[in-house]
């Protein structure tokens, strides 16, 4: 329990001082590197990439070693933070505006702070997507449908349960001390997401022998994540462009895309992590 508590507390403190930091014509690199750097100065590790992610691109933009983009005027940019604390995981997010989109930014804020008020012990977590589908509706806009919260555990980001944003009709119930992390996605555009370019973000599928020395030593680095998302920035090899194509193509790692909204609408995006019984664990102090 104070593994999660730690975690919730550390994301929460770096959400804040990372959203500070997303200004016009600042790097998004240097400003990934300092978050992921904050979590570490705290007593966490990130629990993923931190994802920066503006506009259309809803989710699974993380900086590349080479990126060499700036914050625009008129972005709406999601900052996505995952902080683990021996496995425990706090999962949280905000959106930025840096243009003159405060209603889509409002719609996710509000969806996420009255969807957090009605969790409890035997709640359906349809109850939970309704909620958010009708705030989100309420501002005029529409929730990303194939998008959603989900359970965490210990070194496990989507432990298996899906928390709908929208009304779903799963019945499956909230257990006591369950681990949620609630994850509204709003955008002016149809709803839905769809698979963009690769994102430098990857999770090790499953260990199993291979050839090439160059890929068997990115391979035990990689092992120390313990199957958390990681980035590719991270590995420091001149070699980690040929063990990354080998260790995709033998399927022991996998890339996640990055997430881009069909009609390319504009995305907004709030996150807490909440313990079912206990409370929000994310909640700036």
């Amino acid at each position: 329990m104070d593994d999660w508590v730690k975690a919730g507390k550390i994301a929460a403190e770096v959400l804040d001082y990372g959203k500070k930091l997303i200004k016009i014509d600042e790097s998004i690199l240097k400003i990934t590197e300092k978050i992921e750097s904050r979590i570490k100065s705290l007593g966490g590790e990130p629990a993923f990439p931190i994802n920066i992610s503006t506009n259309y691109i809803a989710a699974h933009y993380t900086a590349s070693k080479e990126d060499k983009n700036r914050f625009k005027e008129g972005d709406l940019v999601k900052l996505d933070v995952g902080v683990h604390v021996n496995g425990a995981i706090g999962d949280n997010a905000v959106t930025i505006d840096l243009g003159k989109n405060k209603l889509l930014v409002d719609a996710s804020k509000s969806a996420l702070n009255e969807a957090v008020k009605i969790v409890k012990e035997g709640l359906e977590v349809r109850e939970i997507g309704k909620v958010i589908q009708t705030k989100i509706q309420e501002h005029g806009f529409s929730p990303v449908i194939n998008l959603s919260g989900h359970r965490m555990d210990i070194f496990n980001v989507h432990a298996g349960l899906t928390i709908p944003n929208y009304d779903n009709g799963d019945k499956t119930r909230l257990e006591k001390d369950m681990i949620i992390a609630i994850e509204p996605f709003a955008t002016n555009g149809e709803g839905k997401v769809i698979e963009g370019k690769g994102s430098d973000i990857f999770k090790l599928l499953k260990k199993k022998p291979v050839r090439n020395e160059h890929a068997r030593k990115i391979l035990k680095i990689i092992e120390k994540y313990q199957g958390l998302p990681f980035a590719k920035r991270w590995i420091d090899s001149s070699m980690k462009d040929l063990a990354f194509n080998i260790l995709e193509r033998e399927k022991i790692i996998h890339q996640y895309p990055q997430l881009i909204e069909s009609s390319r609408g504009l995305v907004s995006q709030a996150e807490h992590t909440v313990m079912v019984g206990k409370g929000i664990l994310t909640k700036k102090e």
